[in-house]
Protein backbone atom coordinates (compact mmCIF):
# COMPACT_ATOMS: atom_id res chain seq x y z
CA UNK A 1 0.00 0.00 0.00
CA UNK A 2 1.32 3.32 -0.81
CA UNK A 3 0.31 6.59 1.14
CA UNK A 4 0.57 10.31 -0.24
CA UNK A 5 -0.78 13.54 -0.25
CA UNK A 6 -2.79 15.46 -2.58
CA UNK A 7 -2.52 19.75 -2.36
CA UNK A 8 -5.47 19.89 -4.65
CA UNK A 9 -8.81 17.67 -5.61
CA UNK A 10 -7.55 18.63 -9.27
CA UNK A 11 -4.73 16.18 -8.41
CA UNK A 12 -6.98 13.17 -8.08
CA UNK A 13 -8.55 11.28 -10.59
CA UNK A 14 -12.38 12.27 -10.42
CA UNK A 15 -13.47 9.14 -11.24
CA UNK A 16 -11.23 7.02 -8.52
CA UNK A 17 -12.02 9.73 -5.88
CA UNK A 18 -16.70 9.45 -6.49
CA UNK A 19 -16.05 5.98 -6.98
CA UNK A 20 -15.17 6.27 -2.83
CA UNK A 21 -18.03 8.33 -2.15
CA UNK A 22 -20.78 6.77 -4.22
CA UNK A 23 -24.21 8.21 -3.36
CA UNK A 24 -23.00 9.30 0.24
CA UNK A 25 -23.18 12.80 -0.09
CA UNK A 26 -23.29 15.50 -2.98
CA UNK A 27 -20.58 17.40 -0.77
CA UNK A 28 -18.03 14.89 -0.86
CA UNK A 29 -17.93 14.63 -4.34
CA UNK A 30 -15.33 15.67 -6.67
CA UNK A 31 -17.08 17.72 -8.80
CA UNK A 32 -18.56 19.77 -5.10
CA UNK A 33 -15.26 19.92 -3.69
CA UNK A 34 -13.23 21.22 -7.14
CA UNK A 35 -15.67 23.98 -7.33
CA UNK A 36 -14.48 25.15 -4.01
CA UNK A 37 -10.63 25.27 -4.86
CA UNK A 38 -11.48 26.72 -8.81
CA UNK A 39 -13.35 29.34 -7.56
CA UNK A 40 -11.36 30.04 -5.09
CA UNK A 41 -13.75 29.37 -2.10
CA UNK A 42 -11.52 26.86 -0.41
CA UNK A 43 -7.75 27.17 -0.97
CA UNK A 44 -4.61 28.03 1.28
CA UNK A 45 -5.42 32.00 0.91
CA UNK A 46 -8.53 31.70 2.24
CA UNK A 47 -7.16 29.20 4.75
CA UNK A 48 -8.06 26.27 3.54
CA UNK A 49 -4.98 24.18 2.35
CA UNK A 50 -5.44 21.42 1.01
CA UNK A 51 -3.70 18.00 1.91
CA UNK A 52 -5.69 14.66 0.99
CA UNK A 53 -4.23 12.09 2.63
CA UNK A 54 -4.74 9.09 0.04
CA UNK A 55 -4.01 5.51 0.14
CA UNK A 56 -3.55 3.67 -3.19
CA UNK A 57 -3.16 -0.23 -3.85
CA UNK A 58 0.19 -2.16 -5.64
CA UNK A 59 -1.44 -1.34 -8.52
CA UNK A 60 -1.73 2.22 -8.29
CA UNK A 61 -6.00 2.41 -7.50
CA UNK A 62 -7.68 4.90 -4.89
CA UNK A 63 -8.79 2.41 -1.86
CA UNK A 64 -8.72 4.82 0.76
CA UNK A 65 -8.86 8.93 1.30
CA UNK A 66 -9.36 11.21 4.10
CA UNK A 67 -9.87 14.96 2.95
CA UNK A 68 -7.91 17.12 4.97
CA UNK A 69 -7.23 20.73 5.30
CA UNK A 70 -4.05 22.66 7.13
CA UNK A 71 -6.63 25.50 8.47
CA UNK A 72 -5.21 28.47 9.67
CA UNK A 73 -7.99 29.72 11.68
CA UNK A 74 -11.99 28.04 12.77
CA UNK A 75 -14.03 30.05 10.50
CA UNK A 76 -16.91 27.95 8.10
CA UNK A 77 -16.70 24.59 10.43
CA UNK A 78 -19.38 24.97 12.57
CA UNK A 79 -17.46 23.33 15.34
CA UNK A 80 -16.61 26.33 17.81
CA UNK A 81 -12.58 25.93 19.55
CA UNK A 82 -12.69 29.33 19.70
CA UNK A 83 -12.44 29.06 23.17
CA UNK A 84 -9.60 26.80 22.70
CA UNK A 85 -7.35 28.28 20.75
CA UNK A 86 -8.00 31.35 23.68
CA UNK A 87 -6.89 28.99 26.02
CA UNK A 88 -3.20 28.20 24.12
CA UNK A 89 -3.09 31.86 23.97
CA UNK A 90 -2.86 32.72 27.04
CA UNK A 91 -0.33 29.65 27.66
CA UNK A 92 2.19 31.23 25.28
CA UNK A 93 1.47 28.25 22.27
CA UNK A 94 0.50 28.09 18.88
CA UNK A 95 -3.11 26.70 18.33
CA UNK A 96 -3.71 27.56 14.44
CA UNK A 97 -2.79 26.20 11.76
CA UNK A 98 -4.10 22.84 12.61
CA UNK A 99 -5.60 19.60 10.20
CA UNK A 100 -9.07 19.00 9.75
CA UNK A 101 -11.11 16.50 8.37
CA UNK A 102 -14.33 17.96 6.64
CA UNK A 103 -15.84 19.38 4.25
CA UNK A 104 -15.38 23.14 3.87
CA UNK A 105 -18.20 25.61 4.56
CA UNK A 106 -20.33 21.83 5.40
CA UNK A 107 -21.96 21.44 8.84
CA UNK A 108 -22.98 17.69 7.03
CA UNK A 109 -22.63 14.10 8.78
CA UNK A 110 -21.00 12.12 6.10
CA UNK A 111 -17.99 10.03 5.73
CA UNK A 112 -14.71 10.95 6.51
CA UNK A 113 -12.61 7.95 6.05
CA UNK A 114 -13.46 7.26 2.79
CA UNK A 115 -12.81 3.11 1.78
CA UNK A 116 -13.42 1.41 -1.62
CA UNK A 117 -16.06 -1.36 -1.77
CA UNK A 118 -13.13 -3.82 -2.32
CA UNK A 119 -10.94 -2.73 0.81
CA UNK A 120 -10.83 -3.79 3.96
CA UNK A 121 -13.19 -1.63 5.55
CA UNK A 122 -11.73 -1.43 9.30
CA UNK A 123 -8.10 -1.66 8.61
CA UNK A 124 -8.34 1.08 5.70
CA UNK A 125 -9.77 3.16 8.68
CA UNK A 126 -7.81 2.50 11.00
CA UNK A 127 -4.79 3.25 8.48
CA UNK A 128 -6.29 6.60 7.84
CA UNK A 129 -6.34 7.56 11.46
CA UNK A 130 -2.85 6.67 11.56
CA UNK A 131 -1.68 8.20 9.39
CA UNK A 132 -3.43 11.45 9.75
CA UNK A 133 -1.84 11.58 13.39
CA UNK A 134 1.81 11.05 11.64
CA UNK A 135 1.00 14.03 9.00
CA UNK A 136 -0.07 16.49 12.26
CA UNK A 137 3.48 15.08 13.92
CA UNK A 138 5.20 15.88 10.58
CA UNK A 139 3.76 19.17 10.13
CA UNK A 140 4.40 19.89 14.10
CA UNK A 141 0.60 21.47 14.38
CA UNK A 142 -1.83 21.70 17.18
CA UNK A 143 -4.41 18.97 16.93
CA UNK A 144 -6.06 16.98 14.33
CA UNK A 145 -10.17 17.50 13.80
CA UNK A 146 -12.59 15.43 12.37
CA UNK A 147 -15.99 17.10 11.94
CA UNK A 148 -19.43 15.42 11.35
CA UNK A 149 -18.01 12.18 10.83
CA UNK A 150 -20.40 9.25 10.14
CA UNK A 151 -21.30 6.52 12.33
CA UNK A 152 -18.74 3.93 10.98
CA UNK A 153 -16.19 6.72 10.99
CA UNK A 154 -16.86 7.69 14.88
CA UNK A 155 -16.74 4.53 15.94
CA UNK A 156 -12.99 3.78 14.39
CA UNK A 157 -12.38 7.62 15.62
CA UNK A 158 -13.26 6.83 18.87
CA UNK A 159 -11.90 3.09 19.07
CA UNK A 160 -8.55 4.98 18.46
CA UNK A 161 -8.66 7.52 21.01
CA UNK A 162 -9.82 10.70 19.84
CA UNK A 163 -11.80 12.91 21.89
CA UNK A 164 -15.64 12.80 20.80
CA UNK A 165 -17.59 16.11 21.13
CA UNK A 166 -21.35 15.82 20.86
CA UNK A 167 -24.13 18.53 19.17
CA UNK A 168 -26.88 18.48 17.94
CA UNK A 169 -29.08 19.62 14.60
CA UNK A 170 -32.66 19.57 13.82
CA UNK A 171 -33.49 17.29 10.59
CA UNK A 172 -36.87 16.26 9.22
CA UNK A 173 -38.32 12.86 8.45
CA UNK A 174 -40.46 11.56 5.52
CA UNK A 175 -43.13 9.24 7.10
CA UNK A 176 -44.48 8.38 3.29
CA UNK A 177 -46.38 11.70 3.63
CA UNK A 178 -48.73 12.10 0.25
CA UNK A 179 -48.45 16.01 0.93
CA UNK A 180 -47.88 18.70 3.11
CA UNK A 181 -51.48 18.65 5.45
CA UNK A 182 -50.52 14.98 6.03
CA UNK A 183 -47.59 15.96 7.76
CA UNK A 184 -49.10 18.88 9.92
CA UNK A 185 -51.59 16.40 10.72
CA UNK A 186 -49.56 15.03 13.68
CA UNK A 187 -49.23 18.21 15.05
CA UNK A 188 -51.03 19.59 17.55
CA UNK A 189 -54.29 21.96 16.88
CA UNK A 190 -52.32 24.59 18.45
CA UNK A 191 -48.94 23.99 16.34
CA UNK A 192 -51.19 23.36 13.21
CA UNK A 193 -52.84 26.55 12.88
CA UNK A 194 -49.81 28.28 14.19
CA UNK A 195 -47.83 27.18 10.94
CA UNK A 196 -50.86 27.64 8.74
CA UNK A 197 -51.12 31.23 10.36
CA UNK A 198 -46.96 31.82 8.88
CA UNK A 199 -47.81 30.28 5.79
CA UNK A 200 -51.00 32.13 4.67
CA UNK A 201 -48.81 35.54 5.78
CA UNK A 202 -46.69 35.05 2.93
CA UNK A 203 -49.18 34.09 0.28
CA UNK A 204 -52.03 37.04 1.41
CA UNK A 205 -48.80 39.63 1.12
CA UNK A 206 -48.62 38.62 -2.82
CA UNK A 207 -45.57 36.45 -2.84
CA UNK A 208 -45.09 33.64 -5.09
CA UNK A 209 -42.22 30.93 -5.62
CA UNK A 210 -40.56 28.83 -8.17
CA UNK A 211 -38.48 25.69 -7.79
CA UNK A 212 -35.27 25.30 -10.09
CA UNK A 213 -32.87 22.94 -10.62
CA UNK A 214 -28.99 23.82 -11.13
CA UNK A 215 -29.38 23.00 -14.86
CA UNK A 216 -32.35 25.52 -14.98
CA UNK A 217 -30.72 28.72 -14.28
CA UNK A 218 -29.52 31.19 -16.08
CA UNK A 219 -26.26 33.51 -15.40
CA UNK A 220 -28.31 36.41 -14.20
CA UNK A 221 -30.16 34.34 -12.02
CA UNK A 222 -26.71 33.16 -10.29
CA UNK A 223 -26.05 36.85 -9.82
CA UNK A 224 -29.47 37.26 -7.86
CA UNK A 225 -29.00 34.41 -5.89
CA UNK A 226 -25.40 35.28 -4.83
CA UNK A 227 -26.11 38.73 -4.06
CA UNK A 228 -28.99 37.99 -1.54
CA UNK A 229 -26.87 35.56 -0.12
CA UNK A 230 -24.09 37.56 0.34
CA UNK A 231 -26.58 40.24 1.60
CA UNK A 232 -27.00 38.04 4.67
CA UNK A 233 -23.53 38.19 5.56
CA UNK A 234 -23.56 41.37 5.27
CA UNK A 235 -26.05 42.06 8.11
CA UNK A 236 -24.45 39.89 10.56
CA UNK A 237 -21.01 42.33 9.32
CA UNK A 238 -18.80 38.99 7.49
CA UNK A 239 -18.24 38.40 4.12
CA UNK A 240 -19.86 35.15 2.58
CA UNK A 241 -17.79 32.12 2.19
CA UNK A 242 -18.82 31.46 -1.09
CA UNK A 243 -18.86 33.71 -4.49
CA UNK A 244 -20.78 34.26 -7.57
CA UNK A 245 -18.18 31.65 -9.71
CA UNK A 246 -18.87 28.81 -6.99
CA UNK A 247 -22.08 28.62 -7.50
CA UNK A 248 -21.66 29.23 -11.36
CA UNK A 249 -19.50 26.17 -11.38
CA UNK A 250 -21.95 23.93 -8.96
CA UNK A 251 -24.85 24.46 -10.83
CA UNK A 252 -23.03 23.28 -14.08
CA UNK A 253 -21.10 20.12 -12.52
CA UNK A 254 -24.10 18.95 -10.51
CA UNK A 255 -27.37 20.62 -12.02
CA UNK A 256 -29.66 18.03 -10.69
CA UNK A 257 -27.82 18.49 -7.04
CA UNK A 258 -28.68 22.02 -6.55
CA UNK A 259 -32.32 23.14 -5.67
CA UNK A 260 -33.04 26.71 -5.73
CA UNK A 261 -36.41 28.32 -4.10
CA UNK A 262 -36.95 31.51 -5.10
CA UNK A 263 -39.07 34.19 -3.84
CA UNK A 264 -40.79 36.65 -6.27
CA UNK A 265 -42.95 39.76 -4.97
CA UNK A 266 -44.13 41.97 -8.12
CA UNK A 267 -42.03 40.42 -10.43
CA UNK A 268 -38.59 41.13 -8.42
CA UNK A 269 -36.29 37.88 -6.59
CA UNK A 270 -36.65 39.17 -3.13
CA UNK A 271 -35.51 36.05 -1.16
CA UNK A 272 -33.73 32.64 -2.16
CA UNK A 273 -32.93 29.37 -0.25
CA UNK A 274 -29.43 27.29 -1.82
CA UNK A 275 -29.71 24.00 -1.43
CA UNK A 276 -28.25 20.52 -2.64
CA UNK A 277 -29.76 16.94 -2.69
CA UNK A 278 -28.77 13.22 -2.58
CA UNK A 279 -30.83 10.09 -3.90
CA UNK A 280 -32.53 10.43 -0.44
CA UNK A 281 -31.75 13.92 1.70
CA UNK A 282 -32.29 17.41 1.24
CA UNK A 283 -29.63 19.59 2.71
CA UNK A 284 -30.49 23.09 3.07
CA UNK A 285 -27.32 25.58 3.16
CA UNK A 286 -27.90 29.07 2.59
CA UNK A 287 -30.67 31.82 2.29
CA UNK A 288 -31.18 35.24 1.26
CA UNK A 289 -33.15 38.40 1.49
CA UNK A 290 -33.82 42.06 0.74
CA UNK A 291 -35.93 43.38 2.89
CA UNK A 292 -38.07 42.48 5.88
CA UNK A 293 -41.32 40.10 5.05
CA UNK A 294 -43.03 38.27 7.82
CA UNK A 295 -42.65 34.37 7.97
CA UNK A 296 -40.78 34.53 4.69
CA UNK A 297 -38.15 32.92 6.23
CA UNK A 298 -39.51 29.82 7.12
CA UNK A 299 -41.71 29.65 3.92
CA UNK A 300 -38.43 29.77 1.93
CA UNK A 301 -36.31 27.19 4.18
CA UNK A 302 -38.37 25.56 5.69
CA UNK A 303 -41.99 24.43 4.35
CA UNK A 304 -40.80 24.64 0.90
CA UNK A 305 -38.13 22.29 1.51
CA UNK A 306 -40.40 19.48 3.15
CA UNK A 307 -42.52 19.92 0.46
CA UNK A 308 -39.99 19.43 -2.34
CA UNK A 309 -39.20 16.35 -0.27
CA UNK A 310 -42.35 14.96 0.27
CA UNK A 311 -42.68 15.85 -3.62
CA UNK A 312 -39.31 13.84 -4.65
CA UNK A 313 -39.83 11.06 -2.19
CA UNK A 314 -36.71 11.81 0.08
CA UNK A 315 -35.92 10.47 3.41
CA UNK A 316 -35.02 13.25 5.21
CA UNK A 317 -34.40 17.23 5.40
CA UNK A 318 -31.19 19.09 7.45
CA UNK A 319 -32.13 22.27 7.09
CA UNK A 320 -28.63 23.62 8.38
CA UNK A 321 -26.46 24.20 11.89
CA UNK A 322 -28.65 25.45 15.29
CA UNK A 323 -31.89 27.16 15.40
CA UNK A 324 -34.12 25.32 18.67
CA UNK A 325 -36.74 27.39 16.35
CA UNK A 326 -36.70 24.41 13.78
CA UNK A 327 -38.36 21.83 16.63
CA UNK A 328 -41.61 23.55 16.57
CA UNK A 329 -41.71 23.63 12.91
CA UNK A 330 -41.46 19.30 13.06
CA UNK A 331 -37.47 19.43 12.99
CA UNK A 332 -36.46 16.74 15.32
CA UNK A 333 -33.09 16.82 17.83
CA UNK A 334 -30.34 15.06 16.12
CA UNK A 335 -26.86 14.07 17.30
CA UNK A 336 -24.29 15.00 15.44
CA UNK A 337 -20.54 14.58 16.24
CA UNK A 338 -16.77 15.35 16.02
CA UNK A 339 -13.35 13.95 16.73
CA UNK A 340 -10.29 15.65 18.35
CA UNK A 341 -6.85 14.71 18.91
CA UNK A 342 -5.08 17.11 20.94
CA UNK A 343 -0.61 16.92 20.64
CA UNK A 344 -0.04 18.71 24.06
CA UNK A 345 -0.74 16.36 27.08
CA UNK A 346 -1.84 19.11 29.23
CA UNK A 347 -4.27 20.63 27.28
CA UNK A 348 -5.46 17.28 26.00
CA UNK A 349 -6.52 16.13 29.68
CA UNK A 350 -8.00 19.54 30.02
CA UNK A 351 -10.32 19.18 27.01
CA UNK A 352 -10.70 15.57 27.11
CA UNK A 353 -12.50 16.42 30.86
CA UNK A 354 -14.40 19.27 29.04
CA UNK A 355 -15.69 17.19 26.76
CA UNK A 356 -16.93 14.50 29.25
CA UNK A 357 -19.09 17.79 31.05
CA UNK A 358 -19.94 19.14 27.81
CA UNK A 359 -21.36 15.73 26.24
CA UNK A 360 -24.02 14.74 29.53
CA UNK A 361 -24.73 18.14 29.38
CA UNK A 362 -26.03 18.00 25.48
CA UNK A 363 -27.75 14.75 26.31
CA UNK A 364 -29.81 16.18 28.63
CA UNK A 365 -30.78 19.06 26.62
CA UNK A 366 -31.49 16.48 23.79
CA UNK A 367 -34.29 14.46 25.82
CA UNK A 368 -35.89 18.30 26.72
CA UNK A 369 -35.35 19.56 23.24
CA UNK A 370 -37.83 16.13 22.29
CA UNK A 371 -40.46 17.49 24.43
CA UNK A 372 -40.76 20.59 22.51
CA UNK A 373 -41.85 18.90 19.28
CA UNK A 374 -45.31 20.09 18.00
CA UNK A 375 -46.63 16.93 17.33
CA UNK A 376 -49.24 15.14 20.00
CA UNK A 377 -47.11 14.51 23.40
CA UNK A 378 -48.42 10.80 23.16
CA UNK A 379 -46.89 10.11 19.47
CA UNK A 380 -43.58 11.69 19.99
CA UNK A 381 -41.51 8.90 21.16
CA UNK A 382 -42.63 7.23 17.64
CA UNK A 383 -41.72 10.38 16.21
CA UNK A 384 -38.52 10.58 16.89
CA UNK A 385 -35.74 9.00 14.17
CA UNK A 386 -34.44 5.49 15.12
CA UNK A 387 -31.01 6.71 15.99
CA UNK A 388 -32.19 9.55 18.14
CA UNK A 389 -34.02 6.90 20.34
CA UNK A 390 -31.28 4.52 19.88
CA UNK A 391 -28.62 6.96 21.25
CA UNK A 392 -30.74 8.10 24.56
CA UNK A 393 -31.49 4.90 25.43
CA UNK A 394 -27.69 3.76 24.89
CA UNK A 395 -27.11 6.96 27.05
CA UNK A 396 -29.71 6.15 29.75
Amino acid sequence: MVTRIARAISEIDAQAWNGLVNDASPFLRHEFLDALEQSGCAVPGTGWDPHFLLQEDEQGRLIGAMPLYLKSHSWGEFVFDFAWAEAYQREGLRYYPRLVSAVPFTPVTGPRLLVAATADAAATRQALIRQARELRRELAVSSLHVLFPGSADRAALMAAGLFPRLDCQFHWHNESYGCFDDFLGGFTAEKRKKVRRERRRVAEAGISFSTLHGGDLDDAQIGTIHRLHALTFARHGTAPYLNAEFFRRIAQALPRSLVIELAMLQGETIACSVSLRSHDTLYGRYWGVDGDHHSLHFETCYYRGIEYCIREHLQRFEPGTQGEHKLLRGFAPAPVWSAHDIADRRFAAAIGSWLDRERAYKQTWLRAAAAHLPFRRADIPARLPVDVRDYLAAAD
